[in-house]
């Protein structure tokens, strides 16, 4: 009988290889660097990419560098960061994440994390506030090119849907069953692509369209609802 992990990653495999047929292989383009990918991340909580990316813009705008960012009050950090939402929630963690890195290293830098093992650069930044193993690994894989796999709601939501991870697995621990579950040269293209699926194809807060997704034949979602009168 073959192993269950076997099926699951030829399953993976699979899927990898149709999304690629799909949606084409995602060709690797320059990202922020780790510093402005960590902020990015934190403006990017609860809000559409594009208030993120204006209040991004306005931080930079109203502040030229990171330092002055870190030493400028959370009320002119909460100012110019407001079209983000939840800015007095936000501005506090922005401060506080380029503090802790600045103490910790005596310069606002993070590219000593290249040469550190994956768990543990994932640990170091995963000790700052505000940054949780999401963040961690969006700033290693796009700003350093480490191997780690992030996972935001829609790759929770699709790899769950598609039977990847269980129905019970969190978001946080799905990164590390994907990271277990995928080559680390699939991660890239592999994430970019299950986002656009799940924002395509997939969504959450409208029926997914089964009947024209083109993962049907690995979908545990389908087969289990299909023909379902909700998804169109």
């Amino acid at each position: 009988m073959p192993d269950p992990d076997d099926r699951l990653r030829n399953k993976a495999q699979a899927i990898h290889e149709r999304l690629i047929q799909v949606y084409g292989h995602p060709e690797w383009r320059s990202h922020l660097d780790p510093i402005s990918e960590v902020v990015s991340t934190i403006l990017s909580q609860n809000t559409s990419d594009g208030n993120r990316d204006m209040a991004f813009d306005r931080l930079r705008t109203r502040f030229a560098t990171w330092e002055m960012v870190r030493d400028a009050s959370v009320e002119a950090i909460e100012a110019a960061i407001r079209p983000a939402g939840l800015a007095p929630q936000k501005a506090p963690r922005i401060k506080q994440a380029l503090l802790f890195i600045s103490e910790q290293r005596d310069e606002l830098e993070l590219d000593f994390l290249k040469k550190w093992p994956v768990d543990q650069a994932k640990a170091w930044l995963t000790q700052i506030n505000g940054i949780g193993p999401k963040t961690a690994a969006i700033v290693l894989l796009f700003s350093l090119g480490r191997p780690a796999f992030p996972v935001d709601t829609h790759i929770h939501r699709v790899t769950r849907r598609l039977g990847l991870i269980g129905p019970d697995v969190s978001a946080a621990r799905a990164h590390d069953v994907l990271e277990d579950l995928l080559p680390a040269d699939w991660y890239y293209p592999f994430h970019l692509n299950v986002i656009r699926h799940g924002r395509e194809v997939c969504p959450a807060r409208v029926p997914p369209k089964c009947k024209i997704c083109p993962l049907q034949a690995w979908c545990d979602h389908y087969q289990e609802v299909v023909p379902p009168a909700a998804c169109v």
